[in-house]
Parts: C-alpha cells; structure tokens; sequence
C-alpha cells in the first residue's frame, strides 16, 4: 500500500478497507495530516476515515440546500403563458392540483409522486444519513438501499426535460416566459444528484 511522502509513514494499521476501483480488501493505515493512502494492487486512493467524515458533511450541506430550492421551485411560478391576451402563472405543485380538478386523477397522481414524493423523500433521507443519523446502523443500511433505489424513480430532471420538450413544440400558438421558480428548480436537481453523489456508504460505519 502506497503513502504520500508529505510526512512520515506511520506503522500503525487500524481497520480493513475495500479499494473501490479492484475490489482488494487492505489494512487502511492511522493517516496523518496531509497524508493519503493510495491501493496496494491498483494505486487507487483509498478513502479514510476523515474523507468519510467530510463526505457526510458535503452531503447534509448540499442535500440540505436541496431542499431550500425544492419549496420554491414547485411552489413559485415556473412557466408564465399568454394566448389571445390572457396571461396565466403556472407552478409545477399548482399544475398538479389542475390535473385533479380536470378529473385527471391517474395522471395527477404519477406526477404528484414521481415529481414531489419521492425527491422530497430522497433529500430527508440523505439528510438522515449524513447530519441527523437518529436511526440505528442497520436501520440506516436499508434506509441507503432506499436511498439508491428512490433516486432511479425521482424525476425531477426528466420533469424539467418535459418542461423543455413542451416549449419547443408550443412554438409560436401561444407566447411564454419562464417563471423565477425555473432557477430554483435547475439549482435543485444539480444539487439533488451532487448530494447523491457524494455520499460515501463508508461513512455509515464511522463512528
């Protein structure tokens, strides 16, 4: 296993850890400061405990900023359309509850679930994993399965993909603007995908 020569190399081992690129299972050295252990096999870095540590702290700030935007971006306006003169403001939450009035009941539903529960869903539990972790360890391995498995059914940016593909095709039959919530909505499924990513699962197992 490889040690960055920024400080000397420290002979004490602590647990075993897994490379992420071969799969090899190595004793993670005590790392000092400025230090950095890199895969016996591969040359990969290998993920310590306080890059584990800084990985929750990146997802609960960045899931917690999420969730910020995600208020105003299905709450405040998001498309402003006028057609013969008659200028009409339309949220993605209000574009829902529009369905339902029009006894679109099936369509409504999928909407309210694959565009709202379910990313809301996502950012609380990545919150749970990264700041609050109120639940216990093995309760919190499930609640990461559920994690991963919610952020393929959240369809935040396939809803802002649709988004688009309606203004294309609308053309020129009516004139329309986007709304501010548009910048709400853009920031908030970066950030939802970001904090995703930068979970790291080790961090469920350090204390």
């Amino acid at each position: 296993m490889g040690i960055s020569e920024r400080s000397p190399a420290p002979t004490a081992t602590t647990a075993l850890q897994v490379c992420d690129a071969c799969r090899l299972i190595q004793r993670l050295p005590v790392l000092q400061q400025g230090q950095s252990a890199c895969c016996a096999r591969c040359g990969a870095s290998l993920r310590s405990r306080r890059s584990a540590q800084k990985s929750r702290s990146r997802t609960a700030a960045i899931a917690m900023a999420a969730l910020i935007l995600f208020w105003p971006a299905i709450l405040c306006p998001i498309l402003i359309v006028e057609k013969l003169g008659i200028r009409r403001e339309s949220s993605v939450l209000g574009g829902i509850l529009e369905m339902f009035r029009d006894a679109h009941w099936g369509m409504g539903c999928v909407v309210f679930l694959f565009s709202i529960v379910l990313p809301l869903t996502k950012l609380i539990l990545l919150l749970e994993l990264s700041h609050f972790r109120v639940l216990q360890r093995t309760t919190q391995i499930r609640t990461l399965k559920l994690t991963e498995h919610l952020g393929r059914w959240s369809m935040l940016d396939v809803l802002l993909l649709s988004l688009l593909v309606m203004l294309i095709k609308l053309g020129d039959l009516v004139q329309f603007q986007l709304g501010p919530a548009i910048v709400a909505f853009v920031l908030c499924v970066i950030l939802s995908l970001t904090a995703s990513f930068c979970f790291d699962p080790h961090a469920i197992w350090e204390e």
